[in-house]
């Protein structure tokens, strides 16, 4: 059973990640990528909400217990694979032809935080939930792309700030650091962002075709500078 399901509301297509802590593994991208092909092909829906069926988590980032041993066994082929086919979903959410928001129902760490920059807005929770990249405390470099979604998503200062501190962040000071549009408590964060995107029905082609020019600079990091990383085996320090 999939992992990544969706319902619709209005023009509003609202998928719900129901995977423990959504952390990133093969099940994962395929399911969260299989959804998003369904909703793109399957629906009218011109607004994208994704939400997060824990109470607590948006999701953790990569499944580090997944991850591990196929690092451990030296597993180049495996280990390519899946950071290629990472980046198949950040290009995949940033490139989708309608207007997508992350609506943060909870924590978002490491992973998790960089691929809600992927989106176009981000939404959180205000009562419980944090947002932050600790991946200066784990060693754990950023990879290009994955630098150039957070340029896009934040101001430089607070791009610096988060990435070399590795602080958490509340949902009002998110706000206050231009990284979240708007928040409200528990999963009303998740209604206010489908009243939102009701307010919104653009044509998808031409949402695609801004998008295409918009995002061209961070599309091409991902085609053209990611690669030879992720051949070279060097996504650890």
């Amino acid at each position: 059973m999939s992992k990544a399901t969706f319902t619709q509301d209005g023009n509003v297509a609202v998928m719900t990640w129901d995977s423990g802590e959504n952390r990133f593994n093969p099940e994962f991208l395929e399911d969260t990528l299989a959804c998003l092909d369904s909703i793109e092909k399957e629906t009218d829906a011109t607004v994208l909400v994704v939400r997060s069926a824990h109470e607590k988590i948006w999701s953790n980032g990569l499944d580090l217990d997944w991850l591990m041993p196929v690092v451990m066994a030296q597993d180049a082929v495996t280990s390519k694979a899946f950071f290629y086919r990472l980046n198949d979903l950040f290009k995949r959410v940033l490139l989708f032809p309608m207007p997508t928001v992350a609506a943060m129902n909870g924590h978002a760490f490491a992973g998790g935080a960089i691929l809600s920059c992927a989106f176009d807005f981000r939404y959180m929770r205000s009562d419980r939930g944090f947002f932050c990249f600790p991946e200066v405390d784990l060693g754990i470099p950023f990879l290009p792309g994955m630098l150039a979604l957070l340029r896009k998503a934040m101001p430089g200062k607070t791009l610096v700030d988060l990435t070399l501190t590795g602080r958490r962040l509340t949902a009002a000071q998110a706000i206050e650091m231009g990284v979240v549009v708007d928040s409200a408590p528990g999963n009303e964060v998740v209604d206010k962002a489908v009243a939102w995107g009701k307010t919104m029905n653009k044509r998808r082609n031409v949402v695609l075709a801004i998008k295409r020019e918009l995002y061209k600079n961070e599309e091409r990091i991902f085609d053209v500078e990611d690669p030879p990383i992720i051949e070279s085996g060097r996504l650890q320090v």
